[in-house]
């Protein structure tokens, strides 16, 4: 079973940044896929971002790209969520998921583990 745990969220202002990371455990990290999805509230949840296993494959949704940067560092099991530049329709939960394939993807159904989430709040 892989556990999945996100951290680095909080309430920042409009055009600040902040660096949210995804701590996977009990698996192979290394041949993971991973994403970032978020809900904000009221809205379904979105896609985000995704890396593959190798790092070479990353996606971006087209509300995020040239303000949001994905990473991971397979040594540490983390994968982390630049976010510059936010905006208040960035205020969501923030939540990482594992994709044991390792191919990146923008479907949430192609998700096998999920953290809990940590809440982004944006303020003007």
């Amino acid at each position: 079973q892989v556990q999945v745990v996100e951290s680095g969220g909080g309430l920042v202002q409009a055009g600040d940044s902040l660096r949210l990371s995804c701590a996977a455990s009990g698996g192979t990290f290394s041949n993971f896929a991973v994403g970032w999805f978020r809900q904000a509230p009221g809205k379904e949840r979105e896609f985000v971002a995704s890396i593959s296993w190798s790092g070479e494959s990353i996606w971006y949704a087209d509300s995020v790209k040239r303000r949001f940067t994905i990473s991971r560092d397979n040594a540490k099991n983390t994968v982390y969520l630049q976010m510059n530049s936010l905006k208040l329709e960035d205020t969501a939960v923030y939540s990482c998921a594992i994709d044991s394939t390792g191919i990146s993807s923008d479907y949430e159904d192609e998700y096998d583990y999920w953290g809990q989430g940590t809440r982004v709040t944006v303020s003007s």
